[in-house]
């Protein structure tokens, strides 16, 4: 009998079907699972060694209070009943269609019973033999008479299941911060536990807002490469450590675990990168009191032509032609004008000087009616005596001296009363 792994339902569970024949990967099939009969989709075909793989895997279900527990296995068995035909595969389109507005009555019946929980999702088995609902909630629900209102509104068998967040991004699906759909719904299948030590290993900000999934979890990919990097990190000393000498101490600044070498920081000559195979070196001659040469590094020619260059090139060119599409067509000379154009050009430029003058200059002071007024320019009447400039009034240009008050003195003041 040969083996495939299989999976089903909206929470991709993981399940092992038997067959004598050749399935075909993405192939569709009715199996039986511990919830009923469903639809399967064929992953491939799994060897002895890999089917025990599979069952030494525990599901870590995270529940409201936060913890993970390794109580189910990742894998289960189906039973094989037939290959989905046409009628099964647009049946099932049609209860997808159907469950939205399902969910939209269930969290209309909701309301009333005032429950902590959030629904997320419904799922129809084949044939709409049961209804699965899948809830999230910080705590314990008590939801039997809720149950019984969506027996009577639905007139099927119903269930009700609480997931953590983490299965809640799997089953809604999203994009992760790296612009790539989330693992979880994508493929992972197994919730490992991951901590903060994983992120601190491989040099990673602790900022929530970096290292956190849409779930508000820290992310699966943290798990990934902790492996490679916990092996990485095996000969190279603490970051901070020091190394004691005659000199004074010498401190590790940093690691570049990428190529493989570490950043002293000497006093004297500022910090020195030293590759991992020369460390242990580079100690003994510290710690002896020696001095550390640093070997010279031969410059690496640079190729001809690098993809960097094609790049640069591949950008020129897009600006020159953006260039010329945006380059404005060239001004028509206008023809010469006739002379008796030009004649009648210039009076019009006078009346908009004059305009212009007559507009900014300072208006004349109104006065009573019945009063003479004089022209500026006018000469004085015969007999008047021309008035003297305001200057020459007060006695030419010198200023006039203010003599400085003298105070009486207290006692005379006090003798006259």
């Amino acid at each position: 009998m040969r083996k495939y792994l299989a999976v089903y339902g909206k929470p991709r569970y993981l399940g092992l079907v038997e067959y004598d024949g050749d399935i075909k990967k993405c192939e569709k099939l009715v199996v039986e699972s511990t919830r009923g009969e469903e639809l399967a989709l064929v992953v491939g075909e799994v060897s002895p060694e890999q089917e025990a793989e599979y069952r030494l895997l525990k599901h870590s279900s995270e529940h409201g209070d936060g913890v993970m527990k390794n109580s189910e296995p990742v894998v289960t068995d189906l039973t094989f009943v037939d290959f989905a035909s046409e009628e099964d595969c647009d049946r099932e389109a049609e209860y997808r269609e159907e469950e939205k507005s399902i969910l939209v009555s269930a969290k209309r019946l909701l309301k009333p019973h005032n429950l902590d929980m959030k629904l997320i999702d419904v799922e129809f088995l084949r044939a709409k033999r049961k209804l699965f609902f899948y809830f999230s909630s910080d705590q314990r629900v008590d939801f039997r008479a809720y149950v019984r209102d969506l027996a009577r509104e639905f007139k099927t068998r119903i269930e009700l299941r609480q997931i953590g967040v983490r299965d809640e991004a799997k089953i809604i699906r999203g994009v992760g911060p790296c612009g790539r759909p989330c693992c979880c719904s994508y493929w992972l299948n197994q919730f490992a536990p991951i901590c903060i030590k994983m992120v601190k290993e491989q040099n990673l900000a602790l900022n929530p807002s970096k290292i956190s999934g849409i779930c508000g979890r820290l992310m699966c990919c943290m798990c990934f490469e902790y492996e490679v990097y916990h092996e990485a990190w095996e000969g190279f000393p603490h970051p901070g450590s020091k190394i004691k000498t005659p000199n004074g101490s010498v401190i590790v600044a940093g690691i570049d675990l990428p190529t493989q070498s570490l950043r002293c920081l000497i006093a004297g000559k500022g910090e020195v990168k030293i590759p991992k195979e020369q460390f242990e070196e580079f100690r003994e001659t510290v710690a002896s009191g020696g001095e550390w040469v640093v070997p010279e590094v031969e410059p690496e020619e640079e190729p001809l032509f690098s993809v960097q260059d094609a790049f640069h090139m591949e950008i020129q060119s897009f600006r020159v032609t953006a260039e010329k599409e945006k380059a404005p067509e060239p001004r028509r000379e206008r023809a010469a004008a006739p002379a008796g154009e030009e004649a009648q050009k210039e009076p019009r430029d006078e009346r908009r000087r004059n305009k212009r003058r007559k507009k900014h200059a300072p208006r004349p002071e109104r006065r009573p009616e019945g009063e003479e007024t004089e022209a500026p320019d006018a000469a004085p009447r015969f007999g008047s005596e021309p008035e003297q400039p305001e200057k020459e009034k007060r006695g030419g240009d010198r200023p006039r001296r203010h003599s400085p008050r003298r105070r009486r003195p207290s006692g005379a003041k006090k003798s006259a009363e």
